[in-house]
Parts: structure tokens; C-alpha cells; sequence
């Protein structure tokens, strides 16, 4: 079944993977258009969850599917499936945002052609299949340390706020 849908120039088949690492979370994706690696992404962020680091990755493969020509059909391959079933969660939740923005990329795409489809294929890792080994392996060679640890404290973060505003006041007044 992937070899006939790695196959055709029309659809895109992408790996995702996100982890937490030293408190900062990083998503690697990478997308496969005739059996070829076409692009490799690689993120990281400071004070999100790994479900926020997970749902970005979902986020940013479509938007990047979506910025290819004639791209019919959109594989997305990840050990999380139950993120992407927050994607068509309508309740209210805290990754809701997210949600919102990743429907608002799926409108466009199918307002392109009805005819267009999107999957979510859930591969846990100890499967060792190799389109998601190369992701997962990835992910797990990766270590981003902060440049200045005591810089992404949130104590850090709400000084340098509350310096800004300060600031901003002094000039003002």
C-alpha cells in the first residue's frame, strides 16, 4: 500500500515525530513525493507540551503539502494518533488553536478539489518501519541546550516583561 502511494507524483506522504528534551520541545518532519525525500524540517520551541509540539508538526506538514504543486492526496504518518484526532475534536480543549488553523489549511485544500483526501496512519515506534525509523531516530539524536539556561525560566520570562512594560511606562510618563 505505500509503495503504490509513495508512487504517484500527487501525493505526499509525511513522518512526523515531536519529543520534550531540556524543556524545549522539537518536531522533525519529513516529506516523501515519488519515493524521494523532498523536504527534511526540523523545529524546536521553549514552554510547549509535547501534544502542542505534535499538533504544530501536523500543522506545519500540511501547510507545507499544500504549498506543492498538484498534491492530491496527503499521508501524515505519527506515533500520536490521538493528537490528530484533536484536530476534528469540536469541544472545547486547550489545543484548540491549533485545531482551528490546521482546519483552516484542510478548508483550502479541499476547497481546492472535493476530490482531495488526508490520512493519519498511526506507526509506534517499535515497529522499526524504515519512513518513520529515519524520523524517530532523528528526534531522538537531537539535543538542543539552551544558549542561557536561566533564560528560559519562567521567572526569567515574567521579569523581562515586566522590565519591558517599565520601561515602555518611564518613557511614556
Amino acid at each position: 500500500m505505500v509503495v503504490e502511494s509513495s508512487s504517484s507524483q500527487s501525493i505526499a506522504i509525511v513522518t512526523i515525530d515531536a519529543n520534550i528534551k531540556n524543556n524545549i520541545a522539537i518536531f522533525i518532519s519529513h516529506m516523501y513525493i515519488l519515493n524521494q525525500s523532498l523536504i527534511k524540517t526540523l523545529y524546536h520551541a521553549a514552554f510547549v507540551t509535547s501534544s502542542e509540539a505534535k499538533l504544530f508538526a501536523i500543522r506545519y506538514s500540511i501547510s507545507q503539502a499544500l504549498s506543492k504543486e498538484n498534491i492530491s492526496k496527503i499521508i501524515i504518518i505519527t506515533d500520536s494518533i490521538h493528537i490528530a484526532k484533536r484536530i476534528f475534536d469540536l469541544s472545547s480543549h486547550l489545543l484548540q488553536s491549533q485545531s482551528v488553523a490546521i482546519l483552516g489549511n484542510l478548508c483550502q485544500f479541499f476547497s481546492r478539489d472535493p476530490n482531495n483526501s488526508i490520512e493519519f496512519w498511526e506507526c509506534p515506534s517499535y515497529l522499526d518501519w524504515h519512513l518513520y525509523k529515519a524520523v524517530d531516530l532523528e528526534i531522538k539524536a537531537s539535543n538542543f541546550t539552551p544558549v542561557y539556561p536561566c533564560k528560559i525560566s519562567w521567572n526569567y520570562s515574567k521579569k523581562t516583561e515586566c522590565d519591558n512594560i517599565l520601561n515602555i511606562w518611564k518613557m511614556m510618563f
